[in-house]
């Protein structure tokens, strides 16, 4: 799995540093930095920017690129040992999933699991590390098939599902009642199915202002993330 950008290299150098497998640079890095990669003892190559532009498919790579170890995707029955969960239903777009996994990190979730949508590729897998800033080297993430089955296997070992829709809240709950929960996410453009949303406990509502109704996934789940960890 190649990473690149400055911080994705550097966080990987300072939280992971044995992940990293080999080292490409295209540009001349600060000393300080450049010496603690020698300490690695991996490889180290000196790349053209034709090259460094393949390698980042055309992105911005700022001259630093790293080989790491592939990050593997849980299956259903590992990732249900985390006790709040985010199941992203169809969701396709990199830098949404990204930054969900960004921010459910941050904001003290245990894993996140795509479903409902095709095996994720490496290089799917990598721009979700870029636009996670790293933080998906150490958030849980699993693939299932579909939603539905999930939230079969999730009720029956004891979660509250937690969905999304345009009306009110469905039902009050407070942190304490949720010991063990899942957000169940819909896809950028319809949200979520019929069938899924009937699975869930209790609906929550973003409420909104100025006649308006659309939120970016990411940052809507950040706030959904948010009031349930409250």
């Amino acid at each position: 799995m190649i990473i690149f950008g400055k911080q994705c290299f550097e966080y990987v150098l300072c939280k992971a540093p044995k992940q990293i497998k080999e080292i490409y640079l295209s540009k001349e890095l600060n000393k300080d930095i450049f010496r603690r990669l020698q300490q690695l003892h991996v490889p180290i190559f000196r790349i053209d920017n034709k090259k460094a532009q393949a390698m980042a498919h055309g992105r911005n790579h700022q001259g630093m690129f790293a080989k790491i170890q592939e990050i593997p995707l849980l299956s259903t029955k590992d990732i249900l040992d985390c006790h709040t969960l985010v199941v992203l239903s169809g969701l396709t777009d990199m830098g949404n999933i990204g930054s969900i996994v960004r921010t459910a990190y941050a904001l003290g979730v245990c894993g996140v699991l795509l479903c409902d949508r095709d095996y994720p590729s490496l290089q799917i897998l990598e721009g979700i590390f870029r636009a996670s800033s790293g933080a998906l080297l150490q958030m849980p993430l699993g693939f299932c098939v579909t939603s539905l089955e999930f939230a079969n296997q999730a009720k029956m070992r004891g979660f509250t599902l937690l969905g999304t829709g345009l009306m009110p809240d469905s039902a009050h709950f407070s942190r304490e009642s949720l010991q063990k929960w899942a957000l169940f996410i819909g896809s950028e453009d319809r949200g979520l199915k019929q069938k899924l949303l009937q699975k869930m406990d209790i609906v929550l509502h973003i409420p909104m202002h100025n006649n308006f109704d659309s939120l970016n996934v990411s940052v809507a789940t950040g706030i959904l993330i948010d009031r349930i960890q409250r």
